[in-house]
Protein backbone atom coordinates (compact mmCIF):
# COMPACT_ATOMS: atom_id res chain seq x y z
CA UNK A 1 0.00 0.00 0.00
CA UNK A 2 1.16 3.82 -0.02
CA UNK A 3 0.79 7.24 1.00
CA UNK A 4 -1.04 9.80 -0.68
CA UNK A 5 2.06 11.67 -0.65
CA UNK A 6 0.53 14.66 -2.82
CA UNK A 7 -2.31 16.40 -4.47
CA UNK A 8 -2.43 19.59 -6.36
CA UNK A 9 -6.17 21.02 -4.82
CA UNK A 10 -8.22 22.31 -7.90
CA UNK A 11 -9.92 25.21 -5.46
CA UNK A 12 -6.65 27.01 -4.59
CA UNK A 13 -3.97 25.48 -6.89
CA UNK A 14 -1.88 24.35 -3.87
CA UNK A 15 0.04 21.27 -3.35
CA UNK A 16 -1.11 19.61 -0.27
CA UNK A 17 1.20 16.96 0.58
CA UNK A 18 -0.18 13.47 3.20
CA UNK A 19 -3.08 12.06 3.48
CA UNK A 20 -5.82 14.46 4.56
CA UNK A 21 -6.26 15.36 7.93
CA UNK A 22 -8.96 18.14 9.11
CA UNK A 23 -10.09 19.80 12.36
CA UNK A 24 -12.67 21.65 13.69
CA UNK A 25 -11.30 24.46 16.16
CA UNK A 26 -14.93 23.69 18.10
CA UNK A 27 -17.87 21.76 18.16
CA UNK A 28 -20.92 22.80 16.17
CA UNK A 29 -23.05 23.92 19.17
CA UNK A 30 -20.02 26.75 19.94
CA UNK A 31 -20.26 28.13 16.64
CA UNK A 32 -23.53 28.35 17.00
CA UNK A 33 -23.27 30.94 19.77
CA UNK A 34 -22.82 34.51 19.45
CA UNK A 35 -19.38 36.32 20.79
CA UNK A 36 -21.36 37.35 23.90
CA UNK A 37 -22.59 34.01 24.75
CA UNK A 38 -18.98 32.36 23.85
CA UNK A 39 -17.61 34.77 26.78
CA UNK A 40 -20.94 34.28 28.73
CA UNK A 41 -21.82 30.36 28.79
CA UNK A 42 -18.54 28.73 27.23
CA UNK A 43 -15.47 27.40 28.24
CA UNK A 44 -12.92 26.05 25.09
CA UNK A 45 -10.11 24.90 25.19
CA UNK A 46 -8.11 22.81 22.22
CA UNK A 47 -9.36 19.11 23.72
CA UNK A 48 -12.11 20.57 25.82
CA UNK A 49 -15.56 22.34 25.60
CA UNK A 50 -18.29 23.07 28.12
CA UNK A 51 -21.35 25.34 27.18
CA UNK A 52 -23.66 26.36 30.42
CA UNK A 53 -26.78 26.95 29.71
CA UNK A 54 -29.59 28.17 32.31
CA UNK A 55 -31.16 24.75 32.67
CA UNK A 56 -28.72 22.17 30.88
CA UNK A 57 -24.66 22.01 30.32
CA UNK A 58 -23.49 20.10 27.31
CA UNK A 59 -19.78 18.36 27.52
CA UNK A 60 -17.63 17.76 24.79
CA UNK A 61 -14.12 16.46 23.93
CA UNK A 62 -12.15 16.85 21.09
CA UNK A 63 -11.47 13.21 18.78
CA UNK A 64 -9.89 11.42 16.04
CA UNK A 65 -12.13 9.87 12.89
CA UNK A 66 -10.22 7.79 10.62
CA UNK A 67 -11.81 6.94 7.24
CA UNK A 68 -9.56 4.70 5.64
CA UNK A 69 -8.03 5.44 2.20
CA UNK A 70 -8.20 2.54 -0.51
CA UNK A 71 -4.40 1.41 -1.20
CA UNK A 72 -3.06 3.77 0.84
CA UNK A 73 -1.58 3.57 3.98
CA UNK A 74 -2.88 6.42 5.96
CA UNK A 75 -6.84 7.26 6.43
CA UNK A 76 -8.39 10.45 6.04
CA UNK A 77 -8.18 12.07 9.75
CA UNK A 78 -11.01 13.90 10.64
CA UNK A 79 -10.60 16.21 14.05
CA UNK A 80 -14.21 16.04 15.63
CA UNK A 81 -15.75 17.00 18.32
CA UNK A 82 -18.16 14.74 20.39
CA UNK A 83 -20.59 15.17 23.21
CA UNK A 84 -20.12 13.66 26.34
CA UNK A 85 -22.89 13.29 29.17
CA UNK A 86 -21.58 14.74 32.52
CA UNK A 87 -20.54 11.71 33.96
CA UNK A 88 -18.29 10.52 31.38
CA UNK A 89 -16.64 14.04 30.68
CA UNK A 90 -15.76 14.20 34.13
CA UNK A 91 -14.29 10.69 34.32
CA UNK A 92 -12.26 11.77 30.68
CA UNK A 93 -10.80 14.98 32.42
CA UNK A 94 -10.12 13.10 36.07
CA UNK A 95 -8.12 10.95 33.76
CA UNK A 96 -6.45 12.98 30.92
CA UNK A 97 -2.88 12.81 32.17
CA UNK A 98 -3.14 9.62 33.24
CA UNK A 99 -5.22 8.22 30.28
CA UNK A 100 -6.94 4.62 30.39
CA UNK A 101 -6.45 3.23 26.77
CA UNK A 102 -9.11 1.70 25.37
CA UNK A 103 -11.52 2.96 28.29
CA UNK A 104 -14.59 4.09 26.38
CA UNK A 105 -17.33 6.44 26.32
CA UNK A 106 -20.66 6.90 24.13
CA UNK A 107 -21.14 10.14 22.31
CA UNK A 108 -22.74 12.05 19.63
CA UNK A 109 -20.67 13.58 16.75
CA UNK A 110 -20.40 16.83 16.68
CA UNK A 111 -19.55 18.55 13.81
CA UNK A 112 -21.15 19.28 10.18
CA UNK A 113 -18.69 17.18 8.05
CA UNK A 114 -18.63 19.00 4.70
CA UNK A 115 -19.15 16.61 1.82
CA UNK A 116 -21.67 14.33 3.98
CA UNK A 117 -25.33 14.75 4.69
CA UNK A 118 -26.03 16.03 8.30
CA UNK A 119 -23.30 14.54 10.60
CA UNK A 120 -24.41 16.14 13.52
CA UNK A 121 -25.57 13.60 17.02
CA UNK A 122 -23.98 10.79 14.81
CA UNK A 123 -23.86 8.05 17.35
CA UNK A 124 -20.65 6.93 18.77
CA UNK A 125 -18.31 5.22 20.59
CA UNK A 126 -15.20 7.37 21.83
CA UNK A 127 -12.09 5.03 22.63
CA UNK A 128 -9.36 6.01 25.01
CA UNK A 129 -5.56 6.00 23.70
CA UNK A 130 -2.43 5.94 25.31
CA UNK A 131 -0.26 8.66 25.58
CA UNK A 132 -2.35 11.96 25.79
CA UNK A 133 -3.48 11.04 22.13
CA UNK A 134 -6.92 11.85 21.10
CA UNK A 135 -9.59 9.55 21.42
CA UNK A 136 -10.54 7.71 18.62
CA UNK A 137 -14.20 7.78 17.84
CA UNK A 138 -16.15 4.77 16.48
CA UNK A 139 -19.52 5.15 14.75
CA UNK A 140 -22.31 3.05 15.29
CA UNK A 141 -22.57 0.95 12.35
CA UNK A 142 -25.90 -0.39 13.00
CA UNK A 143 -28.13 2.53 13.88
CA UNK A 144 -27.31 4.88 10.76
CA UNK A 145 -25.65 2.75 8.31
CA UNK A 146 -27.43 4.36 5.38
CA UNK A 147 -25.28 7.29 6.09
CA UNK A 148 -22.45 8.02 3.43
CA UNK A 149 -19.88 9.31 6.67
CA UNK A 150 -20.91 5.80 8.77
CA UNK A 151 -20.22 3.46 5.69
CA UNK A 152 -17.46 5.20 4.85
CA UNK A 153 -15.35 4.63 7.91
CA UNK A 154 -16.50 0.81 8.26
CA UNK A 155 -15.52 0.56 4.43
CA UNK A 156 -13.10 3.00 3.32
CA UNK A 157 -13.37 5.29 0.70
CA UNK A 158 -11.19 5.60 -3.44
CA UNK A 159 -8.37 8.32 -3.14
CA UNK A 160 -9.92 10.59 -5.87
CA UNK A 161 -13.09 10.25 -3.49
CA UNK A 162 -10.35 11.53 -0.38
CA UNK A 163 -8.98 14.43 -2.70
CA UNK A 164 -12.62 15.76 -3.64
CA UNK A 165 -13.39 15.79 0.33
CA UNK A 166 -10.16 17.32 1.59
CA UNK A 167 -10.39 20.72 -1.77
CA UNK A 168 -14.14 21.15 -0.30
CA UNK A 169 -13.25 20.83 3.14
CA UNK A 170 -10.38 23.15 2.81
CA UNK A 171 -12.05 25.65 1.73
CA UNK A 172 -15.26 25.38 4.28
CA UNK A 173 -15.28 27.80 7.17
CA UNK A 174 -14.22 26.56 10.72
CA UNK A 175 -12.19 23.58 9.77
CA UNK A 176 -8.36 23.25 9.16
CA UNK A 177 -5.81 21.34 7.82
CA UNK A 178 -3.23 19.51 10.46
Amino acid sequence: MAAIYAFVCKCCGKIHEGSPSIAFDAPWHYSCLTDDEKKALAKLSSDFCKIAYDDRTDYFIRTVLEVPIHGHDDPFTWGVWVSLSGKSFARYVETFDTPVAGEGYFGWLCNRLPWYADTIALPSDVIVQAGRRRPFLRLHGASRAEHALVRDSLEGISASKAQEIAELALHSRGVTLT
